[in-house]
């Protein structure tokens, strides 16, 4: 029978044999490694990845697909929202010290799904998504451009990133109505040790009013705790290096 997407889960399924195949070797999956797929949805990705690597863990919300992808001898399905997966635990059950994570992740959710990835990035070693085109050039985006911003700093921070394809969406059936492409996120080995948490809170302050100047938000925010340091206010928020941002939630933290 045939599967109808289904837009609450923002189902949009890759068709284009020719992008599947560039996104197989972006992956580049070897026999015996541990990966994570994150919404099979008709396995069209999913296919090309099993028979590199012999068996494959699968994420998957719907409960028709995630019948139909028990079928596969080759496959072990996680059926449930992935932001309710804890990966360190999935990484323990397959005795792996890191997982790979790969996945045309759901564009309604594609943010909390990053950042509830980051939680467990410890047990990752690569994680290869397609996403909006807009949001993973806001990911990638360098300081002093319209993209940059919240997204770039965080990511970055314990990331590197890149843009590996571009997808048009003639590849997908149903197309969207938005472009999309393919990133590639290595977690930084040694990233520099900040309270997410801290950091996460002066950045939000800081881009709350990105066509201000620092010193009428990100300013206040910090003569309302005290600072007493050398952080420039005296330039807007995306002009800020990554780095900058880092340092001053260090400089933050109580001792």
């Amino acid at each position: 029978m045939k599967h109808i997407p289904r837009k609450r889960f923002g189902q949009h399924f890759l068709s284009d044999p020719g992008i599947i195949d560039a996104i197989v070797r972006a992956i580049a999956p070897r026999p015996g490694q541990h990966m994570v797929e994150i919404g099979p949805g008709l396995a069209a990705l999913t296919q090309p990845l099993v028979e590199r690597l012999g068996r494959l863990t699968v994420i998957e919300l719907d409960r028709d697909l995630a019948a139909r992808l028990r079928q596969h001898g080759q496959l072990d399905v996680i059926e449930s929202d992935v932001l309710k997966v804890d990966f360190t635990q999935v990484a323990q059950a397959l005795a792996a010290p890191k997982i790979r994570v790969v996945g045309n992740l759901p564009y309604n959710i594609s943010t909390p799904i990053l950042f509830h990835l980051m939680a467990h990035v410890q047990v990752i070693e690569d994680q290869h998504f397609m996403l909006q085109k807009e949001v993973i050039d806001r990911m990638v985006a360098a300081p002093a451009t319209a993209a940059y911003g919240r997204l770039s700093v965080m990511l970055q921070w314990r990331y590197a990133m890149e843009d590996v394809l571009f997808v048009p969406p003639a590849s997908f059936d149903p197309p969207p109505r938005v472009d999309s492409a393919v990133v590639r996120m290595l977690p930084h080995a040694r990233p520099a040790a900040v309270d997410e948490a801290l950091l996460s809170e002066l950045v939000q302050v800081a881009f709350s009013q990105r066509r201000k100047l620092l010193r009428h938000t990100l300013g206040r925010w910090l003569e309302g705790r005290g600072y007493a340091g050398g952080f420039d206010t005296q330039r807007r928020a995306e002009e800020v290096p990554v780095a900058h941002y880092v340092a001053l939630a260090q400089e933050l933290a109580p001792a």
